[in-house]
């Protein structure tokens, strides 16, 4: 009997075939925090009496400062905690206003077909490079950093199969969005989500990562995808083209559920407040003012995504009684659209640029919304208090929708405003 993606990756990590529903203890290939998860953990190390011990290997491990610089002094202390251990242990450290942690891991470390351990939700995100990648919490990852281990039980997968072209104004967030539409919140918990179908095989790498980043926002322990000459060229890009591998499924794998999903009859679609699976058109919500759109995040802040935004804004202005926040997810991704203008084009609309970080998508940076407003977000998750203030409503879409929806200053299917 063949194998999931997921099956094949724990096999190989532990040297002997698994199934799904068996409980293994896996190899940690590598492993990262950032500065809400990282305290936590020095701080149980320090309780425990483990700060002083050495960690499993330093040059597998990333400490990153993805909340942007110091906004008050408590963060400036959380900041300096995270900062000395890192030295201190030899660790890969990463700056404020650097980007996000995730996007340090794929761009900089990450390898094909591995075991990716970050203490984040979203590191489902790396998925996308054929990884088993799965977030956890700060106790499971004083383990992960001290001795390269954790404790997984092999999760039973969903297949979810896309074939069709995308229509015009359709993008990669449309196709998860109906993902979560099928599947809600809690169909899929503890499970694996397997993509594939020609649409998939057809995305860049960057909207194949808007797609896993938010497996674990339906529920999932991951999502995953097969590696192709997409992914080869992606790490080319990043000077890693060696830490790319061929990371294929077997046809005869066996499957806990399989979806199918004609990408063809696919429109833009929003979240609607305040669940993610609360899915909707997004001409079916034309009458909503919206007072704060926000470009970015870990789902969708890449150059694809800017560029998907500049091309709807370039020569216009955002409407009046809306605000526009743009946040490239990473250094790269911000000289990139600093050098061929797109980030021009973007203030030149009127948008807000702020440098690589989350923003307001976790309600502790730049961005938060005053009471009672209604924003627009790329990010991955709408439930209240997301941004910072519970009394907002906030609609998840594509950067496209946000990008339109900047333009009118209402929620804007972008089939309306695109030449």
């Amino acid at each position: 009997m063949g194998q999931t993606l997921v099956e094949k990756i724990i096999s190989k990590n532990i040297g002997r075939p698994v199934r799904a529903g068996e409980t293994v203890v896996v190899n940690v290939d590598f492993a990262a925090l950032h500065d809400g998860s990282g305290p936590l953990l020095v701080r149980l190390m320090q309780e425990r009496g483990y700060a002083g011990d050495p960690l499993f290997d330093s040059s597998k491990i990333l400490f990153a400062n993805e909340f942007g610089p110091e906004s008050t002094r408590e963060v400036a202390n959380e900041h300096a905690l995270c900062r000395k251990f890192a030295a201190d242990h030899g660790c890969f450290w990463e700056e404020g206003g650097t980007g996000h942690v995730h996007a340090h891991v794929y761009e900089q470390f990450l390898k094909c077909g591995t075991v990716c351990i970050v203490g984040d939700s979203h590191t489902t995100v790396h998925g996308a490079f054929g990884c088993f990648a799965t977030g956890c919490g700060s106790t499971d990852m004083v383990a992960v950093t001290r001795f390269g281990q954790t404790w997984i039980k092999v999760p039973e997968t969903f297949r979810i199969n896309v074939n069709g072209a995308l229509p015009k104004g359709v993008f990669a967030k449309d196709i998860m969005l109906k993902v979560a539409s099928i599947i809600k919140s809690d169909q899929a918990l503890y499970r694996s989500l397997e993509f594939g179908g020609d649409t998939i095989s057809a995305l860049s790498m960057e909207g194949r990562l808007t797609i896993t980043s938010m497996g674990v926002d339906v529920g999932a322990k991951n999502a995953i995808m097969e590696t192709d000459e997409h992914t080869r060229e992606y790490m080319r890009i990043f000077g890693r083209e060696q830490d790319y591998e061929e990371i294929r499924g077997d046809d005869e794998a066996e499957y806990g559920r399989v979806i199918e999903i004609d990408a063809t009859q696919l429109e833009p679609l929003v979240s609607k407040p305040h669940y993610v699976e609360n899915v909707d058109l997004a001409k079916n919500c034309s009458k909503e003012h919206v007072d704060l759109v926000f470009i970015g995040s870990c789902t969708n802040g890449r150059v694809e995504d800017l560029h998907v935004a500049a091309d709807l804004l370039r020569g216009k202005k955002v409407a009046k009684n809306t605000r526009l926040l743009v946040i490239p997810n990473s250094p790269y991704v911000y000289k990139e659209c600093m050098k061929d203008g797109t980030l021009l084009a973007l203030a030149e609309a009127g948008a807000v640029i702020e440098g690589p970080n989350c923003g307001p998508c976790m309600g502790v940076h730049q961005g938060i919304p005053a009471d009672n407003e209604v924003v627009v977000a790329t990010q991955n998750r709408n439930f209240k208090g997301r941004m910072g203030n519970p009394t907002a409503r906030i609609y998840l879409s594509s950067p496209a929708t946000a990008a339109a929806t900047a333009l009118t200053g209402y929620i804007t299917d972008p089939r309306e405003v695109m030449n």
